[in-house]
């Protein structure tokens, strides 16, 4: 799982709660491995390995096994991820579960069986089963426990009506009256799918959003969202991780392969190989960050010519010149002036 990562506004959540329960936080820190100071930092991703980490230490600190189904059953998606404030473009279930899927990796992004998306709906026997497709569940059952208490629990008031059991692919944990006083519906452990078993006309019921923002805002958290999924989705390309280490280490002008495919945890045939299978190499990667950068330096006046030759991994103006002609075709200096 080293690419599958969670939203650390969801971590420190767990964080947060975890110590409202008793834990010492220097202890949660310490052995989740998680870096404190990227918890503020709302577009930070966490390795879903801490993540993993971070609960499992909960649970002990704790003295609390239940500790994700309270977790979901506590703490809204609203605390989560703005995501869950947009509405969708109308107000049917099936609009709903699809804005739910676009979204739905802002928050945990991982790997998902058939297309991708992270819950389906399926009709089955006059019921409707919203299904969690995320592979490998029963590696941590404890996310599907936080997801399906969540779920329900911030729902019941609008569609608590309409559940009929629930089903979960793990085997029975020693908390399950936990459970029957969460869900309140039967619970099925074992099953051969992790979902929630709905009467089928909630298909038909409009979706209430409480409190609903204004058209503009919620235009404005959308077009937020959509900016987070395609930098989320770059950082999972090889290239987008390879492109972030560089990023930083411009200046400094140490940006060999070698000192890359170290910082990634990578050997460097592995680096090399996995830009191959995506069609670029070291060189291209570097070289094309380097024309972006100067371009947006340079366009935006907000640098001079040898500033950006610095910011961009030159230490001579003349070198940066030749390769901005390679680029262009024109020199720096007429570029400014032209813009």
């Amino acid at each position: 799982m080293p690419d599958q990562t969670v939203a650390a506004s969801v971590a420190r959540a767990l964080l947060e709660f975890a110590v409202s329960r008793g834990s010492a936080r220097h202890a949660l820190v310490q052995r989740s491995g998680i870096d404190p100071a990227k918890l503020s930092t709302p577009d930070e991703r966490v390795p879903f390995a801490k993540y993993v980490a971070l609960m499992r230490a909960g649970q002990e600190l704790c003295s609390d096994p239940a500790l994700s189904l309270h977790f979901g059953e506590s703490v809204h998606l609203s605390e989560l991820s703005f995501a869950s404030m947009i509405e969708p473009d109308s107000r049917t279930m099936t609009d709903m579960i699809a804005m739910v899927n676009r979204y739905a990796s802002l928050t945990v992004d991982l790997e998902c069986e058939g297309n991708g998306d992270r819950f389906r709906v399926e009709a089955r026997d006059g019921r409707l089963l919203f299904v969690d497709a995320r592979k490998s569940p029963n590696e941590f059952p404890e996310l599907t426990e936080s997801t399906f208490a969540r779920a329900v629990c911030s729902s019941r008031p609008a569609y608590g009506r309409f559940l009929r059991a629930v089903q979960v692919t793990h085997a029975a944990p020693p908390y399950c009256a936990e459970y029957d006083r969460i869900f309140q519906v039967p619970v099925t452990f074992g099953s051969d799918r992790n979902a929630l078993v709905a009467d089928r006309s909630l298909l038909e019921e409009v979706v209430t959003i409480p409190a609903a923002l204004s058209r503009p805002i919620t235009e404005v958290l959308k077009a937020r969202a959509e900016e987070m999924l395609r930098r989320l989705d770059a950082a999972k390309s090889v290239r987008g991780r390879v492109e972030a280490v560089l990023i930083g280490r411009l200046p400094t002008r140490d940006v060999g392969i070698e000192s890359v495919s170290r910082e990634l945890g990578l050997s460097r045939q592995t680096l090399f190989r996995r830009l191959k299978a995506e069609r670029v190499t070291f060189e291209q990667v570097l070289d094309e960050l380097r024309r972006k950068l100067a371009l947006e330096l340079l366009d935006g006046k907000r640098a001079s010519v040898n500033e950006t030759a610095y910011q961009v991994g030159f230490s001579d103006p003349a070198a940066f010149s030749r390769a901005f002609k390679r680029w262009t075709g024109g020199s720096p200096r007429s570029h400014i002036r032209g813009t």
